[in-house]
């Protein structure tokens, strides 16, 4: 149903490393970036996704109120275990190591980390393995 979703980001090239790291390990990247001079304002932005379709933006804009929740499908545990990893080693706070979450179901496993801007981003595959 969604198509793609973004998110204002307190400091766009803190945000903009922490994403370029993580996003391969569920085999995201960078797909786009908008200028300020592209969007005839002060909107600077970048798209990540796969496939050629950038799903998830981050930009300027400030810092948003509250905590934004955003899941990503992995495709393995292993990719669970990759997302985490790379995201402790560029920054993220802990928030949920990987691992079996049962209260959802069986086999949902993920892992939660805070970003730059404390938003909780999680890395999650429903296989059982």
């Amino acid at each position: 149903m969604i198509d793609h979703m973004g998110l204002s980001v307190s400091d766009y090239a803190a945000a903009k490393a922490f994403y370029d790291a993580v996003m391969p390990a569920i085999g995201g990247g960078r797909l786009m970036e908008v200028t300020a001079a592209e969007t005839g304002g002060t909107y600077e932005g970048a798209g990540y996704g796969k496939d050629g379709k950038p799903y998830f933006w981050i930009g300027t804009g400030g810092p948003l109120q509250g905590r934004l929740h955003v899941a990503f499908v992995a495709e393995s545990r292993a990719a669970v275990d990759a997302f985490y990893a790379a995201a402790m080693a560029a920054g993220a706070r802990d928030n949920g190591p990987p691992g079996l979450r049962p209260h959802y179901h069986p086999n949902y496993y993920g892992a939660f980390v805070l970003d730059p801007d404390g938003h909780n981003i999680e890395a999650v595959c429903h296989k059982p393995e």
